[in-house]
């Protein structure tokens, strides 16, 4: 079920209206967001909802065993099993065929070719999001850093809430159980700022969905492209992505505002970073986060003296988090030199005034850099294989075979940089005069018709979410 769609409308209006009649019972509006939650889940796929609920229901009685001994032996061993649970179905679901395929490729280097069997199994939506929302759960109980919560119920209405379930934010335990268990009543102005997030949300999808044209041309295309024509749908690209992700989790924090709950954003005008560690501060912000309490700082941190090998570690991680593919190996790892390098130039004394200078001109070839540098990222994101993440990148920079630009391609290169734009503006818009046009009736609404409007006119309802496949 996608958020625009009438038939999600037409779930929302139906669940909203029974939200509202239990308005004073919190158990029922509990089982209420489990069932809706459940259903939103299994309009996908029914067959999953029994590993989703009961991977939630693993996790909830391992962190009651966790914090029920104080024996640390006993606690590790908890801790693992849950960590072996949410990994293993990671790994069977995500990674079985990946790793086969791999080991097959590398013995048919040898001149062999084996005959291994493969699993093909259904990816389940959301796999990734809602393993790692779950685990987190189990690792703070470990830690003490959170009391176990009672209430099966409460937990597994947390783990499913359906506005961010299939394609996040990931959220911690210690931001929705507390939530889950007061049942929050929505206020006007919360409703207001869903509204403004949900149209957002909905305009930047719609952006997103019209730069998937010049994207797959670059990406996708069997014959010759230019090389403006590649570097339009790489900036598409980039454009696609984004509005894409950051549209459905503007939608998701949207609707969960409409029913009092309170998800933090996952993006922060990643495009307008000055380095590529800025970059990861403002991208996915709930992964990144996650990425470093839970692996980065386990493997050491900064502490240990070996910052280079858990930075490393830690984005090759994030990038197979992303996709069974070694172009996903080869961004994150691509991403992890990039912030070591980052590190190591701001040690360099000659270019410390570069690092933390202030002015218009440094901060502007600092932006430059880093945009190019998450476009070259792209490539390796976007390219079904390395060869042709390699093709890609070297009709970039002109080398290779190439083609002649065609007729439009000056026009659609401008009209794919203006959306791109236009969607960190209407970020920017929103972050700093957000409150103010909420303030305002006599504008706001005019302003959601206006750009809902837009979306009817030129969306395309039925596409998915790039990052359900994740």
């Amino acid at each position: 079920m996608i958020f625009n769609t009438p038939i999600f409308f037409l779930f929302f209006v139906v669940f909203l209206t029974l939200y509202g009649l239990v308005v004073l019972s919190r158990r029922p509006r509990i089982l209420l967001i489990v069932v809706s939650s459940l259903v939103f889940y299994g309009a996908w796929n029914y067959r999953f909802i029994p590993l989703l609920v009961g991977s939630a229901a693993a996790d909830y009685f391992i962190a009651q065993a966790i914090g029920a001994t104080a024996d640390r032996r006993a606690r590790k061993a908890w801790v693992t099993l849950s960590i072996a649970i949410n990994l293993g179905v990671l790994a069977l679901f995500k990674y079985a065929d990946f790793a086969l395929q791999s080991v097959a490729d590398l013995v048919s280097a040898f001149g062999v070719e084996p005959d291994l069997p493969t699993l093909a199994w259904v990816l389940p939506v959301g796999i990734s999001f809602y393993t790692f929302q779950s685990l987190s759960y189990t690792i703070d109980v470990y830690r003490g850093t959170l009391e176990p919560r009672r209430g099966l119920m409460e937990f597994v209405a947390a783990v499913s809430f359906f506005p961010q379930l299939v394609a996040g934010p990931i959220l911690r335990a210690r931001q929705i159980l507390p939530q889950m268990h007061a049942i929050p009543v929505p206020t006007w102005g919360d409703a207001k700022h869903g509204f403004v997030l949900v149209t957002a949300g909905v305009f930047k999808k719609t952006l997103a969905d019209l730069l998937a044209a010049p994207a797959a041309k670059a990406f996708d295309s069997a014959e010759t492209v230019s090389v403006l024509e590649t570097w339009t749908g790489v900036v598409a690209f980039a454009g696609q992505i984004y509005g894409d992700f950051a549209g459905y989790t503007d939608m998701a924090i949207g609707i969960a505002l409409l029913l009092g709950f309170r998800i933090p954003a996952n993006f922060h005008l990643p495009y307008f970073a000055v380095s590529p560690v800025d970059f990861w501060r403002r991208w996915h912000i709930s992964l990144s986060s996650w990425l470093r309490d839970y692996l980065y700082i386990s493997l050491g941190g900064n502490r240990t003296g070996s910052r280079t090998r858990n930075v490393l570690i830690t984005m090759l991680l994030g990038g197979l988090w992303h996709g069974a593919a070694w172009t996903f190996v080869a961004w994150g790892a691509f991403h992890g030199l990039l912030i070591t390098a980052s590190h190591g130039l701001s040690r360099i004394g000659a270019l410390s005034a570069f690092h933390g200078g202030r002015s218009r001109g440094i901060a502007l070839l600092k932006w430059a850099a880093t945009f190019y540098l998450v476009l070259v990222g792209w490539v390796l994101f976007r390219a079904t294989s390395l060869d042709g993440a390699g093709a890609v990148l070297a009709r970039m920079h002109g080398l290779g075979a190439l083609a002649e630009p065609g007729g439009q391609a000056v026009t659609v290169l401008v009209l794919t940089v203006v959306s791109l734009l236009v969607m960190q503006l209407m970020d920017l818009f929103v972050i700093k005069k957000g409150a103010w046009l909420e303030g305002k009736a006599w504008l706001l609404w005019p302003f959601l018709i206006f750009f809902q409007g837009l979306c009817l006119l030129f969306g395309e309802p039925s596409d998915d979410f790039i990052y359900f496949q994740f």
